[in-house]
């Protein structure tokens, strides 16, 4: 598998491109347009989106990926968040061309996309229907978990204890993962598990 990183949008929040087959890829977050470009710069098929949750610096480029022929999903809980006002775009002067979440998942579910297994964690506190995916040893954990910090609950919907259960719910999984969060650098979870003072 290949993890191509992609700094999008406005707050160039991290979009991350998997490919198994060097052909068909699943991308997790749009926050721009820089994406599907990418994509299409390699002679990539963006096949779906998968979103962590439903900020404006995570799903503003969704509608260009779906009008390009991605399926978008997200968690259930999550699905009010991507046409309110909630989605903090409007407050920031970017507004998020409307999309539609093409399917949801739940806790729990795998999905199989292009070739590869991604296994679905819900993780409110950011927000209510915030989640992370696990996709062989790589964890993608949009805004809840980030090197040596947590993401910021002051938002609507957000909740601190919320997110601290996610965060132990993440630092929990067996062994040890590369953490790609949705901003910033890469971590691990045995380095959070040692140094994130939301750790405890």
């Amino acid at each position: 598998m290949i993890i191509y990183t992609i700094p999008a949008g406005i707050l160039r929040a991290n979009a991350y491109l998997l490919t198994e087959d060097g052909k068909n890829a699943v991308l997790i977050d749009c926050g721009g347009t820089e994406p599907l470009a990418f994509a299409q710069k390699r002679g990539l098929s963006l096949s779906f989106v998968l979103l962590t949750h439903g900020h404006f610096d995570h799903i503003g480029g969704c509608a260009a990926a779906q009008a390009a022929g991605a399926k978008i999903g997200v968690l259930g809980a999550e699905l009010p968040l991507l046409s309110s006002r909630s989605n903090l775009g409007e407050g920031m002067g970017v507004p998020v061309p409307p999309f539609r979440a093409d399917f949801t998942f739940s806790d729990g579910e795998t999905l199989s996309l292009c070739g590869m297994s991604f296994n679905v964690i819900a993780t409110p506190g950011h927000t209510p229907g915030g989640a992370c995916f696990l996709c062989g040893d790589s964890l993608f954990t949009g805004d809840t978990l980030f090197w040596e910090s947590v993401g910021r609950t002051d938002f609507p919907g957000g909740s601190g204890a919320a997110l601290r259960a996610s965060v132990r719910k993440l630092l929990s999984l067996e062994g040890d993962k590369t953490v790609y969060p949705g901003h910033d650098d890469p971590t691990t979870l045995s380095h959070e598990r040692k140094y994130n003072p939301f750790a405890q």
